[in-house]
């Protein structure tokens, strides 16, 4: 039986010493099943009903402990607030520079980056990270015609 990425999650925090507490396995969880890249607060206000004596401190730190340990990406993009990303797999993201929605997208070829990179600069390159920006299909629509709502 194939471990879920959820036990392989577990079972690396364990291993490194981690305490799996509640608000970790739902904090952990929540961002196993989303595809919003949400930020600290959206994920707070979301489990707040679940974890109400949880704060918004407990989320970042949960955070930071899952993107120091390489299990979560931090994403900073367009706007000022940083969002969260668990990679279920390599994929890079596209980003509306008009609404701040993120959307995922993978290309093969993109993957083969990092290999052109090592060779080019000598460099052991260990990841890379790409993201594009332009305007998403409903915010093409909304500004093509600024007048339906």
């Amino acid at each position: 039986m194939q471990a879920t990425v959820y036990d392989q999650t577990i079972t690396k925090l364990k291993q490194a010493g981690i305490r799996v507490t509640p608000q970790r396995i739902a904090i952990i969880q929540y961002l196993i099943a989303s595809t919003a890249h949400p930020t600290a607060e959206q994920i707070h206000d979301d489990l707040a009903a679940n974890f109400p004596h949880m704060s918004v401190a407990t989320v970042y730190n949960n955070l930071g402990l899952l993107t120091d340990l390489g299990l979560v990406e931090e994403m900073n993009v367009a706007d000022t607030a940083v969002h969260f990303d668990f990679p279920l797999q390599p994929h890079y993201h596209a980003v509306c520079t008009n609404c701040g929605k993120i959307v995922d997208f993978s290309d093969p070829q993109l993957s083969e980056v990092q290999a052109h990179a090592a060779k080019e600069t000598g460099f052991k390159v260990t990841a890379h990270h790409l993201e594009v920006y332009g305007l998403c299909p409903e915010c093409q629509a909304k500004l093509a015609h600024p007048n339906k709502a």
